[in-house]
């Protein structure tokens, strides 16, 4: 049986991402229990506000037991291979959700489970948290196909995943970051490749939301830089959202960020604080985004079953 990891956005096709905020939609109550009588491993590296609480809520909204575990207590890589764990906790889990430090722990443990693996975060991507962008979007913008979308800071694994969301549903994604930090153009090819939208880099924040519907951003120093806080800090310094950088936007324009945030920083509080930020929406859409993968990946699984039985 074909077991669905999604380590990245790009791990669903354009119609499994319809079909995933299409879930993400339904009540409760429609979705059934699939995961009635299991349990699920939610490994964490990294400390969580939004993931720990949107997984572990989502997994109890399905029927199933989550199983909160602290990167210390299974030490990947050093008490235990990333292998050596998938596998074990494989025999008890119906999934394992992993938030860590490094992309490859997921892709190792991907390639050795005989259960889904979700990537609740790593340095490279982080699918939930797209999902949870893309579902706030098209509540508050509508169809997303033909919208520019702007990304304004450091393009860091949320953007990433964010980017990929945005091409698969056909919208347009700019993302303005100082020249250095910006994304390479094979990165954009790969993400350019994946749908009917496109990704593009603009130097100038100005110009990047110029009639944008969205505008996103997010913190400049992730987790684990925090040796070169004081060198992105300097290089970050035109690239803060402002107000007046929205009024160069779409009149409707909203403001996104995936929190935490810096006020002040990465943006201005009146901003993040004003009448089109939509940050508490992004918040609580995690979890009702989180519900809809999770439905969706048991799901295949249970049709992956049914069609097994019948060759």
């Amino acid at each position: 049986m074909s077991i669905r990891h999604v380590l990245d956005i790009s791990d669903l096709a354009v119609n499994e991402l319809h079909d995933v905020l299409a879930l993400a939609q339904l009540p409760v109550a429609q979705l059934g229990a699939p995961l009635q009588g299991h349990c699920a491993a939610l490994i964490f590296e990294k400390p969580s506000n939004r993931t720990r609480h949107s997984m572990e809520v989502a997994v109890v909204q399905l029927g199933g037991h989550p199983v909160y575990t602290r990167g210390e207590e299974v030490g990947i890589d050093v008490r235990e291979t990333s292998e050596d764990i998938a596998q074990v906790m494989a025999g008890y889990h119906a999934f394992i959700g992993a938030r860590v430090f490094k992309h490859g722990v997921v892709q190792r443990m991907a390639a050795v489970s005989s259960v889904p693996i979700v990537n609740m975060l790593s340095d490279v991507a982080h699918p939930l948290q797209a999902l949870a962008d893309v579902l706030t979007m098209q509540q508050q913008h509508g169809n997303l196909q033909g919208k520019r979308i702007s990304w304004v800071g450091d393009f860091n694994n949320v953007a990433g995943s964010l980017a990929q969301a945005c091409v698969l549903l056909g919208a347009e994604f700019v993302v303005s970051t100082p020249p250095e930090y910006r994304p390479t153009e094979s990165e954009l090819s790969a993400i350019n490749s994946l749908g009917k939208g496109s990704v593009r880099y603009e130097a100038v924040p100005g110009e990047a939301v110029k009639g944008a519907v969205a505008v996103h951003t997010d913190v400049w120093i992730s987790m684990g830089e925090e040796s070169v806080a004081a060198q992105k800090t300097a290089a970050f310094l035109g690239f803060k959202v402002t107000q007046h950088l929205m009024t160069k936007a779409h009149q409707d324009a909203c403001f996104y960020h995936c929190l935490p945030a810096h006020r002040g920083v990465e943006v201005e509080a009146s901003v993040i604080d004003g009448i089109q930020s939509r940050v508490v929406a992004q918040a609580h859409n995690r979890l009702h985004s989180a519900r809809g993968l999770l439905a969706w990946i048991f799901q295949q699984q249970s049709a992956a079953v049914k069609e097994s039985a019948q060759a």
